[in-house]
Order: structure tokens, then sequence, then C-alpha cells
């Protein structure tokens, strides 16, 4: 299987994840807040954010790649945005981890991603 084949199962995998994250998310806010000192409405608006992009990502799968590098790179702005949310939320040691160990999670499967479509040269001319 070449990597462009798995391209389309690369997808269909974060569309999954995205799904079962903002379910979690959306049901769970609270239990989750309770142990992790995270605020419920940022738990809740993230879960509920995953749905739409979830329902992108699927759109994304069928099309190629161009959308697909966008997934890669929302998923990436998505990383970033998480380690900033443990800075601004501060949360105890679980919600640092819990944080964390998404973010890393969403990183590899924007790595995936990106390697599916060529790797980094193919999307900035270099490396």
């Amino acid at each position: 299987m070449t990597r462009q084949n798995l391209l389309r199962p690369v997808m269909l995998f974060d569309a999954a994840t995205c799904l079962g994250m903002g379910a979690l998310l959306v049901a769970a806010a609270g239990p989750i807040a309770g142990l992790t000192d995270l605020p419920v409405p940022l738990l809740r608006e993230a879960g509920i954010l995953l749905f739409p992009f979830a329902l992108f990502v699927l759109w994304a799968a069928r099309r190629g790649s161009g959308p697909a590098q966008l997934v890669a790179g929302l998923n990436l702005a998505w990383v970033a945005a998480s380690f900033a949310a443990i800075a601004w939320t501060q949360p105890n040691a679980l919600g640092i981890a819990f944080i964390a160990v998404q973010a890393l999670a969403v990183a590899g499967i924007a790595g995936l991603q990106l390697h599916t479509l060529g790797g980094w040269k193919a999307h900035t001319g270099s490396i």
C-alpha cells in the first residue's frame, strides 16, 4: 500500500477520534473538570467544536490532498492551542496530562496525514 492509499484511512481515523473525543468532552465535561481543574465551558465548547470539524475531515477525506493539507494544518493549530490552554487555564497535573496526551495524539495524526501526502517537502518545497 502506498502512502497516498493510506490518506483516506488516516482521515477517517481522525474523524472518528474527533467524534469520540467530542462526545466525551460534551457528555462528561463536569466530571473531567472536577478531576483536571479545567473549566467546564472550555471542555464543553472544545467538544462541540470537534463535531463540525469531524464532518469537515470526512468531507476532506473524499476530496484528496488539498483539503487534507488544510486538515493537517488545522490539527497542528489545535496542538498549539492545546498547549496554550495549559498556560491559560493552569490545570492540575492530571489536567496537564489530559491536554498534553490528546495534543500529542493529534500531532501524531497530523504527522501521519503529512506523511501520506508526501511529507513536508511536498508542502513547503524544502527540507
